[in-house]
């Protein structure tokens, strides 16, 4: 941070020493230091541009030679929008979770008059043509990627044509696994839950994909290897371990599938350093005589249906083929839990603002969260990169130098 340094000397009539007369020299100091946090500032800023002509040709010649001081292309032409003000909007609303009505009695207290809906006006179109060309250079990276994670979560939209407004739509999130050290993270809204928008999505995509337990994943193309989440098998079995006295749970068959997931995840921390070839013969070696004897064991148990050990028991049988994936690469994990941790941003923030108005809305959304996310995965501010994204884009030809926006090629100012 920043250091503002502030020096407290005396004068010379105030050094002079009460026993002799002499001026005293300075022999050391003393340094306190304090955080200073100051709100934020609000200014209005004009760029002038001049004009200049040739006053000799213009006394001289037929045609007087004009030149104009070269302006920056404006963020949102015809706006008094800066990069600035969009990129502080957007932080606030989905880094922070504060809703535009929000901000906007904040302005309002600061003696600043914009509205919501200037503000989300200005998201809209800014997310549109800057910060989408981006979202989809990210999307052409993501599916060149061997190993991917996938989830999703309900999203409210209030005029999507053809439903009503306590309809269900959905925030489908894809991502990059722990096998790069660059990161992506995309958000897509779509209407519904229909396997063919995953399908969609990953046009291009060949490789292992983490999922849960929701069937349209399973009916992906063959060339995308679905890789089961044991966290969720786990929970099944967390569930059902709750639903049993606590003086018969360590003896009870409940707790003895609990204790084979957790014997899983346990080999699993021990694997984390391994290289991926190490961390593969490792699993083969430890984690599959586990497996074996795991699924024996469930096979063996006569449990009613609809009771919480019956569901563990048949989630487990029903997903063991995707469970058992993750023992083909070393690259995979034992669970989709990095899908999960991305996601929540989204559903943390989805409590603040409850709804989208719109479905552009709600996909101009699913492009800032992507972007927001994807800053943060890979070490950057997210405000400072959507802020240079929004500085340097209109100066740009966006269908030949996307990439050079994307974060690990963006050199922030420190």
């Amino acid at each position: 941070m920043p250091v503002d340094v502030v020096e407290h000397r005396l004068s010379e009539e105030e050094r002079i020493c009460e026993e002799c007369g002499t001026v005293m020299e300075e022999i050391g100091k003393e340094v306190r230091r304090t955080l200073q946090i100051i709100p934020a500032q609000v200014r209005i800023r004009e760029d002038w541009y001049y004009t200049y002509a040739c006053q000799k040709c213009k006394l001289i010649s037929e045609n007087t030679p004009v030149v104009k001081a070269k302006k920056n292309p404006a963020v949102i032409p015809g706006s008094f929008a800066s990069p600035e003000a969009i990129a502080q909007i957007m932080t606030q609303k989905f880094v922070m979770g504060s809703p535009l009505y929000r901000q906007e009695q904040e302005l309002e207290r600061m003696g600043v008059h914009l509205s919501r809906q200037t503000m989300s006006n200005w998201t809209l179109r800014a997310a549109q043509d800057w910060l989408k060309p981006v979202y989809e250079c990210l999307h052409r990276e993501l599916v060149k990627r061997q190993v991917l994670h996938a989830d999703e979560t309900t999203l409210q939209v209030l005029h999507e044509p053809g439903k009503s407004a306590h309809t269900n739509s959905y925030m489908w999130l894809y991502r990059t696994s722990g096998d790069t050290d660059r990161q992506i993270v995309l958000y897509e809204y779509q209407p519904n839950r229909k396997k063919e928008h995953p399908e969609a999505f990953l046009k291009g995509f060949s490789g292992y994909l983490h999922t849960d337990g929701y069937k349209g994943y399973h009916a992906l193309p063959e060339n995308i290897r679905v890789v089961g989440c044991w966290a969720h098998a786990r929970r099944y079995f967390d569930e059902a371990l709750k639903v049993v006295p606590a003086s018969q749970r360590t003896s009870s068959q409940v707790y003895k599938g609990w204790a084979y997931c957790n014997q899983l995840f346990a080999i699993e921390d021990k694997l984390k350093k391994c290289s991926p070839e190490e961390r593969y013969a490792q699993r083969q070696k430890r984690a599959k005589p586990v497996l074996d004897a795991f699924l024996r064991w469930a096979q063996g148990r006569n449990a009613a249906p609809q009771s919480a050990f019956g569901k563990a028991i048949h989630y487990l049988l029903e997903q063991w083929p995707y469970l058992l994936n993750y023992l083909e690469d070393g690259r995979l994990e034992i669970s989709n839990n990095r899908a999960e941790r991305s996601i929540k941003p989204f559903v943390i923030d989805r409590k603040n603002f409850l709804f989208a108005n719109t479905p552009s809305g709600a996909q101009s959304s699913a492009i800032i969260f992507s972007l927001i996310e994807t800053a943060k995965e890979n070490g950057l501010d997210p405000y400072r990169y959507l802020l240079h994204i929004l500085h340097t884009a209109p100066k740009m030809d966006l269908k030949q130098d996307t990439e050079r926006l994307l974060p690990w090629n963006v050199l922030l100012n420190k």
